[in-house]
């Protein structure tokens, strides 16, 4: 097992000499929240906790080019804007005191929207995102699932946006394979989540797990090992891709940048990551033996 940590860190090592080497999410978003129907783009933050509807929202005028018809006692919705002066038509009739006020500083602006369940004559779209169809790789399905039931965590795999471990309540969640474009990420995924999941104060209890902030040297840490494992159980698996040991570098070299590009802190991860494997393949070799 130690000739496999020393492989992959110098993988990783050596991808890292290259440069600068983007991550990519390797996995499909789904439409979540409000959005413009005939730009497709969602609403900000503060208008998405304005509405009351998720999906698709437009103007009175825009759901009369598209055919549709607002029905009779339907209300509007406000969305909000900030328009910089340099946006907005100059208004001649304004006084030139009042001129140089508005010149100061962005102008709040609003328009009104209905949502498409308001409206009759448009059908819905369709839901915007690429679904692939993988078969499960076996022996990553038998590890997963083998640790998680062995465990006691309660694994959630759904049509999602993200990929996290909540500590606090020992759930892993992940987006589903349909969304990934290659098998292997999915499981990539699953398995980093899977590594932070050894840390619980009930397993290895790594330091700060249970109440590490986001973004500070702890969590980067904390990271960096969870990426290590990973990396280290795809190998193990003999599911390592080139595409998924290049990611890895990548979302390593991300968080390095939060410990000041420290290459020694690879070192130090790679020495967490390792006890994290070989806790989950402990269990898993323990199981099989005794069985």
């Amino acid at each position: 097992m130690a000739d496999v940590f020393q492989i992959v860190t110098d993988k990783i090592l050596n991808l890292l000499q290259m440069g600068e080497i983007p991550w990519h999410r390797p996995w499909c978003t789904v439409e979540g929240g409000a959005f413009n129907r005939i730009s497709g783009k969602q609403y900000s933050l503060l208008n998405q906790m304005m509405l009351t509807h998720t999906g698709e929202y437009a103007t009175f005028g825009q759901w009369t080019k598209l055919g549709g018809r607002i029905r009779k006692g339907e209300k509007s919705e406000i969305v909000v804007f900030w328009k910089w002066p340099e946006e907005e038509e100059t208004n001649k009739d304004l006084a030139e005191e009042e001129q140089d006020q508005k010149r100061k500083g962005p102008v709040l602006r609003f328009y009104r929207v209905f949502h498409i369940s308001q409206v009759d004559g448009v059908a819905p779209l369709e839901p915007r995102i690429k679904v692939y169809n993988h078969n499960p790789i076996e022996q990553a399905e038998k590890l997963v699932h083998g640790y998680v039931m062995r465990e006691g965590i309660h694994l959630e795999d759904e049509q999602s946006n993200s990929a996290y471990y909540s500590p606090a309540q020992d759930v892993i969640h992940i987006p589903s394979l349909w969304q990934f474009e290659y098998p292997e990420e999915y499981y990539s995924t699953a398995l980093h989540e899977i590594v932070h999941s050894t840390g619980h104060v009930n397993r290895l209890n790594r330091p700060g797990l249970q109440t590490v902030a986001f973004g500070s040297e702890t969590y980067s840490k904390e990271e960096l090992v969870a990426e290590i494992g990973c990396a280290c159980l795809m190998n193990n698996l003999g599911i390592e891709t080139d595409h998924s040991i290049r990611n890895s570098a990548g979302y390593v070299q991300g968080w390095l940048k939060a410990l000041q590009d420290d290459r020694r802190m690879i070192v130090f991860a790679a020495g967490q990551a390792e006890k994290a494997v070989k806790y989950i393949l402990g269990k898993q070799m323990t199981q099989a033996h005794v069985a």
